[in-house]
């Protein structure tokens, strides 16, 4: 794989793929973080006297040019963090976006229309994304893929474009989630600990599964430890749990006893009768939970024993969030174990929405060592799979 540090790029005209799938409040960017992050990719080219090509996508327009799905308000905000002027080009390709691209000079940026306006980004067929892709191309001297939030995403703009651009390289971004993701797996400090947290065991079995025997603790949360309390026999009242993962979820815990992996589960829990409540009915709850009532968090003993399974840690790798902390009256538990992985020392790794979220809100977005921009992306990387956004770039470079 190659790397936009090591390329010239002086005179050049870049093709950066960014992820600017960023929430909207009308007109207004509400979350910028994924665009300050590709900051240093886009500086990078316009400082060495190249221009850009920037192109990303938002929402789900599925094919069709719909104005609320317009990159106006991204454009106007990103203008404002460059301190230049970021002009929108009515669509990604056709013969008025390479007259555009044309006319660019060095230290110009231009930014395409929604990627997804075009079907043909997302489409099923390998030859319809590269017929796409190579009119993404035309007219450019290299292709940056910066977006790693769509690294899993069979994508023209993330697959196709690098191998019909006449060179492709990983911009800073994709560096540093390559970097410390794939470092944090394949040669990790120990003692390695993994944090699962979130709503369904459904959606993280192949990250459990994957991780079995590779980390040395294993601290499941949120409510998929409702699941792994079921199947331990333990009734759980009211609490969201997955039923028919019961099996799954013994199965895990076995072949947790059989490897060198041991899992935590969280020793008390906060109840509640609804995601809505106030405050909590019980603030520190241990055995089986009362009809009616449901588990809304890890209570003050879980966060005791997590951060006594962190204490000495050398990685931490985080995902998933330990209860419904988007209620203040549950979100203890999760701004616990945030401070308490920092606490600890170890090289810090989250990745997610929610987690992302439960970091910042806990004061603490400088502390840990990296946050990862990708929700399936980061998932699918934990989960032990080849990532197409990246074997795309690994082909580019043995052209």
């Amino acid at each position: 794989m190659l790397y936009l540090k090591d390329i010239p790029v002086s005179g050049k005209k870049v093709l950066v793929r960014v992820d600017y799938n960023v929430p909207l409040d009308g007109t207004r960017v509400t979350d910028d973080t994924r665009i300050r992050e590709s900051l240093p990719t886009l500086r990078h080219i316009l400082n060495a006297g190249g221009s850009i090509v920037l192109c990303c996508h938002l929402g789900q327009p599925k094919g069709e040019a719909k104005p609320e799905f317009s990159l106006a308000p991204v454009a106007a905000h990103l203008a404002g963090l460059l301190g230049i002027s970021v002009p929108l080009a009515d669509d990604c390709v056709g013969p008025e976006v390479q007259a555009k691209i044309a006319a660019l000079k060095p230290g110009e940026l231009l930014m395409l229309q929604n990627l997804r306006f075009h079907k043909a980004e997302t489409s099923k067929d390998p030859a319809e994304r590269m017929a796409f892709a190579k009119e993404l191309v035309a007219g450019l001297d290299l292709y940056v893929s910066d977006a790693f939030g769509v690294a899993h995403r069979p994508n023209a703009s993330v697959t196709e474009a690098p191998l019909a651009a006449p060179k492709a390289c990983a911009g800073f971004l994709m560096e540093k989630e390559w970097t410390y993701l794939h470092g944090a797996l394949s040669s990790p400090k120990r003692p390695f600990v993994a944090i699962s947290g979130g709503s369904k065991v459904s959606s993280k079995l192949g990250l459990l599964k994957n991780l079995l025997g590779k980390v040395d603790h294993l601290i499941i949360g949120g409510a998929m430890a409702n699941t792994f309390r079921l199947a331990q026999g333990i009734d759980m009242g009211a609490s969201l749990v997955e039923p028919d993962l019961v099996g799954e979820a013994k199965a895990i815990l076995d072949a947790a006893a059989d490897s060198l992996t041991h899992i935590h589960l969280p020793p008390d829990l906060v109840l509640a009768e609804s995601f809505k409540a106030a405050k909590a009915t019980v603030a520190s709850h241990t055995g089986p939970v009362p009809a009616g009532l449901m588990a809304l968090d890890i209570g003050p003993a879980s966060v005791e024993a997590f951060t006594y399974v962190l204490k000495g840690a050398g990685t931490v790798v985080w995902n998933g969030p330990m209860g419904a902390f988007e209620n203040p009256a549950f979100a203890a538990g999760s701004i616990g174990v945030a401070k308490a992985v920092v606490a600890c020392g170890a090289l810090s790794i989250a990745g997610g929405g929610d987690t992302d979220a439960v970091v910042h809100a806990a004061g603490l977005g400088d502390k840990f060592s990296f946050i990862s921009t990708g929700g399936g992306s980061f998932l699918e990387f934990l989960e032990g799979k080849e990532l197409p956004g990246f074997k795309a770039l690994e082909e580019a470079a043995r052209k």
